[in-house]
């Protein structure tokens, strides 16, 4: 019970933005999945909260190394289907993600702390020392530059013009879909993506 006094706390300061739970949520979270799900919610949220008087690059750098601590398992053995991507909540509850699940609550998280939303990109690529396609999340801090990378394998935040072992397929964000040219300006390509226009459904769904 301790749990959920403790979340209800954090979230009379966090309910505004996406993801928050409600206090019927909680007891569900804590009855279905344990007092270790409900605690996970109620460390984000206090993450959340500490770092609203940062720096934005600090922000950055701390949602960034916190999100990464999130233990990764696939999506066959932890969704039982192939390429799907978790909701925040979903990802949070489980406490297990992949790639794109990493880059989809960073997305998320750093608009709740108040990034522009038209700067952040779920980024698809390829990753060539692996081999395996990836994502990653970018943040363009300023027109014209090379984006910063947050990604659950390189955990250093680097620009995009050091990540030699990336090599980038598409942009995607509520505006869009986008590519990139070599002086780092976006170019649209189509309106929407389907599978994050999914996503964004189910988003509005647990919101």
């Amino acid at each position: 019970m301790k749990y959920i006094l403790l979340l209800l706390a954090s979230v009379a300061l966090h309910a505004a933005a996406y993801p928050s739970f409600t206090y019927k949520e909680a007891i569900k979270i804590e009855k279905e999945s344990g007092k270790k799900a409900v605690n996970r919610i109620f460390t984000y949220n206090e993450i959340i909260h500490s770092n609203k008087k940062d720096t934005s690059l600090k922000q950055l750098k701390k949602i960034n190394t916190y999100l990464n601590k999130l233990t990764y398992k696939g999506d066959m053995p932890n969704n039982k289907q192939s390429d799907y991507w978790a909701t925040p909540k979903e990802f949070l509850i489980s406490g297990f993600g992949d790639c794109e699940d990493y880059a989809i609550i960073k997305y998320f998280t750093l608009v709740k702390l108040g990034f522009n939303p038209d700067k952040l990109f779920i980024t698809i690529a390829y990753d060539t020392r692996s081999r395996r396609h990836h994502m990653v999340l970018s943040y363009f801090l300023k027109d014209g530059e090379a984006p910063l990378i947050l990604d659950n394998v390189n955990h250093k935040i680097l620009n995009l013009s050091k990540r030699n072992d990336l090599k980038i397929n598409a942009f995607l964000n509520t505006n869009g879909v986008y590519r990139i040219n070599n002086k780092y300006k976006l170019t649209k390509t189509k309106e929407h993506s389907g599978k994050l226009k999914s996503l964004l459904k189910r988003v509005e769904i647990e919101s």
